[in-house]
């Protein structure tokens, strides 16, 4: 068996390979409610996850290396859950989310620009002995 089930669906060590994350990842967030749906499972109990499942998945990841907490990343996915209508309050919160990310990225241009000034201090110099 190749790891695909019904409708070309990955099992979770599949679906984790491709993802690059560990099947205990998956888990997790399935039982952390980070996803929107979760998997179908077969009579033995095994996950199947879909295209529409790893790009699910993949979002949690980037709303999480962002920086967006745990807490957040589930209330966003309650409100795809909850299906249409609640557009606005999803709109809101991924404002203040990029928002946050914006203000960490002028924080890190300001701390990359101190470093690259110390390196052009130093490189001005380089010709004076240790």
């Amino acid at each position: 068996m190749d790891g695909r089930g019904a409708g070309g669906a990955l099992g979770i060590a599949d679906a984790a390979a491709r993802l690059g994350i560990t099947a205990h990842t998956l888990r997790y967030y399935e039982a952390a409610g980070l996803l929107v749906a979760p998997p179908e499972r077969d009579q033995a109990g095994r996950r199947w996850y879909t295209d529409d499942h790893l790009r699910w998945i993949e979002m949690v990841r980037r709303l999480r290396a962002t920086g967006m907490p745990v807490r957040g990343v589930r209330a966003y996915a309650e409100l795809c859950r909850a299906g249409a209508g609640n557009e606005e309050a999803r709109l809101t919160l991924l404002h203040a989310h990029r928002d946050q990310v914006r203000a960490q990225l002028a924080e890190v241009a300001a701390h990359l620009e101190a470093v690259e000034g110390k390196i052009a201090l130093y490189e001005g110099t380089r010709a004076v002995p240790a």
